[in-house]
């Protein structure tokens, strides 16, 4: 089973905001950092607006990830918004899950007040769950303990 991802709680409300956003469309967008803290977001145009799909704009990701290089950084994560739908891999995000060494995490925005948001590793077509720890800020904006 694969490390949780931690996900300061700044980054995660950003995250779920662009999302929210986008509705109707979905979402989509990076999530870069070192071993397993994500420390920055990456929000990306959906090239192909949908309900149902997302392409992230080439240019803008091969930006960041060229950005990702330059600050010692890795992709950790890969996001998207499912507008409809729950927050699992559908036959699709299947099919395109091409980084086996992200995280994908899918935003399920049915209930726009308190949206579902879950972690998958995808490799080879097999799909398994993968935590998230949400690091709360303590005074003066450090991270507290899980």
């Amino acid at each position: 089973m694969r490390p949780a991802l931690t996900i300061p709680d700044a980054l995660f409300r950003r995250m779920i905001s662009h999302c929210g956003s986008s509705l109707p469309h979905e979402a989509c967008g990076l999530l870069a950092g070192t071993g397993n803290t994500v420390s920055q977001v990456y929000e990306m145009t959906n090239s192909e607006p949908s309900p149902v799909s997302y392409l992230m704009d080439p240019a803008e990701q091969f930006t960041a990830l060229k950005e990702m290089r330059q600050k010692g950084l890795r992709l950790l994560g890969i996001y998207h918004s499912h507008p409809q739908s729950q927050a699992y891999p559908s036959p699709k995000d299947v099919s395109l899950a091409f980084y086996d060494d992200a995280v994908y995490i899918i935003v399920s925005l049915i209930e726009r007040d308190n949206p579902e948001v879950r972690a998958f590793t995808i490799v080879t077509g097999d799909v398994d769950r993968v935590d998230i720890i949400v690091l709360s800020e303590g005074p003066a904006g450090s991270p507290d303990s899980p």
